[in-house]
């Protein structure tokens, strides 16, 4: 059989991957927590080494902090390094959207297209988890879709930092469907392969999602406090 011809599945440890990745995103090991390996391969069935591996990667993508000695945590992210993330993602995902209005294949352009379709159809159906990793699709696509490798990279680099915090942003039912709103926009300005306007609404976009995320933070310290 060729190599071409073999069927390709993903290792032990990337599944574990997406699921700890999974987790972590929607909350369930929150921010700061203890990365417990024992209680992890009970609840999945593996030994530590591929959850070990799992871990080293989310590390590397910036959803885990890895002290020597002490083990693993969820990273923190302070308000101060949400806000520099925020407007750096902000600034490459518009340029993002301006190389790509011009580099992007037709196919590239009808595939992101698609993928907004099941995007809408997630959010009409109240399907959360769906919704976020195809709004996390289309922004990557829309990366790949720009032809930069360097930017590519860049934007990679900060997503793991990121994707908790985007996630959060969209929580409330209000910027949820102002998220919506807004990715339709930007799905006609890819349409129409209008450079300025999907770099200005992608920059918004970003803009738009880091205020909801302080507000949510902002009534989350006033319930506390109450």
């Amino acid at each position: 059989m060729r190599d071409d011809e073999l069927i390709r599945r993903p290792s032990l440890h990337d599944e574990l991957a997406v699921r700890l990745r999974r987790m972590i995103v929607e909350d369930e090991l929150e921010p700061g927590a203890r990365i417990k390996e024992g209680e992890l391969c009970e609840r999945f069935g593996v030994s530590r080494t591929p959850l070990r591996e799992a871990i080293k990667v989310l590390a590397r993508e910036g959803y885990i902090e890895l002290t020597p000695n002490r083990g693993s945590r969820v990273a923190v992210l302070s308000d101060k390094d949400l806000r520099e993330a925020f407007a750096v993602m902000g600034a490459l995902e518009g340029l993002a959207g301006e190389l790509a209005a011009s580099n992007a294949t037709d196919a590239q352009i009808a595939d992101l297209l698609d993928k907004h379709a099941q995007m809408k159809a997630a959010f009409e159906q109240g399907r959360r988890p769906d919704y976020f990793e195809l709004n996390e699709a289309i922004h990557r696509s829309i990366a790949e879709a720009a032809g930069n490798a360097t930017l590519t990279r860049l934007q990679r680099s900060l997503d793991g930092r990121l994707r908790r915090a985007r996630y959060r942003a969209n929580l409330s039912g209000a910027r949820w469907a102002e998220a919506m709103a807004e990715h339709a926009e930007i799905a006609d300005a890819l349409k129409h392969r209008d450079g300025p306007r999907l770099s200005e609404l992608l920059r918004r976009h970003l803009e738009n999602k880091f205020a909801a995320l302080t507000a949510t933070a902002a009534g989350d310290g006033q319930a506390a406090d109450g």
